[in-house]
């Protein structure tokens, strides 16, 4: 059974015929393997939560109920908080592309997506304030301005830091979606 998750990554040596190599193309899914930023910072708070677990039976063993139960939801917030960590990206379908943050998701049909396009620019360092000179992948909307939508993906994300290759394959990837899908 192939892993559904680890079909980005492969070679292009066995491609099919087609540039989007998935039987299923109205499903929502991701073109690219999440980065080892994103998947070390939710380890980290998912270990964090097993701790915090722990101790919620402790202060559930010892008689505070309610304590317990506040310390439980703090481990459940944590949990979820590392979860959704994991499922931000970009994700691609035959309907559109989806850029899904961690609070709030926003999802662009290809009919509206006038251009995808790979540029130089600076671009913000693992989603932080400061800002490096980098690659992103942009798109342009009709209805809004050239330079009014934030990029899909940069070089130095989460995702793609110190990995060209694979942004260079996810950047491919989104733009032969929007090439089949859309006017890009």
């Amino acid at each position: 059974m192939p892993l559904p998750f680890l079909t980005a990554d492969r070679t292009f040596d066995a491609a099919s015929e087609s540039p989007l190599p998935f039987d299923d193309r109205d499903r929502w899914r991701r073109p690219y393997r999440p980065g080892p930023w994103r998947v070390g910072g939710a380890a980290l708070g998912l270990l964090l939560s097993s701790f915090v677990l722990f101790a919620a039976v402790l202060i559930a063993l010892t008689g505070s109920v309610s304590s317990a139960g506040v310390v439980l939801a703090v481990a459940l917030a944590v949990i979820a908080g590392a979860l959704r960590t994991l499922r931000m990206g970009v994700w691609v379908s035959a309907r559109g592309v989806r850029q899904v943050g961690f609070l709030l998701t926003r999802t662009v049909p290809w009919q509206r997506v006038v251009s995808v396009r790979t540029a130089q620019q600076p671009v913000r360092w693992l989603g932080l304030p400061r800002t490096v000179q980098g690659q992103a992948l942009t798109f342009v909307r009709k209805d809004r301005p050239a330079g009014d939508t934030p990029p899909l993906l940069t070089t130095h994300g989460l995702d793609f830091l110190n990995r060209p290759a694979a942004f260079d394959r996810a950047a491919d990837t989104v733009e032969a979606w929007a090439a089949q899908y859309g006017h890009g």
